[in-house]
């Protein structure tokens, strides 16, 4: 049978819980989402929610967002390097502060326990790199002297409710990049029944499979 509207949503709706559950990764949570958009059966629809409790395509009510806790986390590199990769786990906001310094963040194998990533970015003579999910929403503000501030991601179709990662950029002679997967060195990534169906679709003409301008890059240079 084919899938409608409300019912890719209310998949989508599911995989946000099931995220704040701690049960995705943030690329997971972003590649499932991207499914769901492109599923046209309840089969579909199905497959990409097997693994997760109550797995089906009827609609649902909407949960409410997870609470966000009052402290950041910070990493700060002075003088040094500094990077959080690899499986951890995001509860509140981030922070990230370099002088003359690196700092690197890699979020996709990270579980987001909210609905979306706050990240504060502070960078002197030095620089922060963060990683992401190409499909993310990424919404970079800030201001910047004698440095630079970029956005490298493919972002999905507008319309799409996508995972969101907001970043607040305070640049000083420095730099703040966040790029998505196609560049940044690839992670280890299971492979699901649906994923088939899934690439192909993604490939079509016409679905969002090319870097586009970001559209909320605010700030001065």
């Amino acid at each position: 049978m084919r899938a409608s509207d409300a019912e890719r949503e209310s998949v989508v709706e599911q995989l946000r819980v099931a995220s704040a559950e701690g049960r995705l990764t943030l690329a997971e949570l972003t590649e499932r989402t991207e499914a769901a958009y492109l599923a046209q059966t309840h089969g579909e629809l199905a497959q990409i929610t097997a693994d997760l409790p109550g797995g089906s395509p009827a609609p649902r009510p909407a949960a409410p967002a997870a609470p966000q806790g009052r402290m950041r986390k910070w990493i700060v590199a002075v003088l040094g390097d500094a990077k959080r990769t690899g499986t951890w786990r995001i509860d509140d906001g981030i922070g990230a502060v370099c002088v003359m310094g690196d700092v690197v963040l890699d979020l996709r194998q990270a579980e987001v326990r909210g609905r979306e990533v706050d990240i504060v970015a502070a960078c002197v003579m030095g620089d922060v790199k963060i990683i992401v999910p190409d499909g993310v929403d990424v919404e970079l503000s800030g201001i910047t002297i004698m440095g630079d501030k970029k956005v490298q991601v493919i972002e999905a179709p507008r319309g799409q409710s996508a995972p969101v990662v907001k970043v607040t950029a305070y640049v000083l002679m420095g730099d703040v990049k966040i790029i998505g997967d196609s560049h940044a060195a690839p992670i280890k990534r299971g492979l699901f029944a649906w994923s088939e169906w899934w690439q192909e679709r993604r490939q079509r003409p016409g679905y969002g499979g090319h870097e586009m301008p970001h559209r909320r890059h605010h700030g001065l240079h």
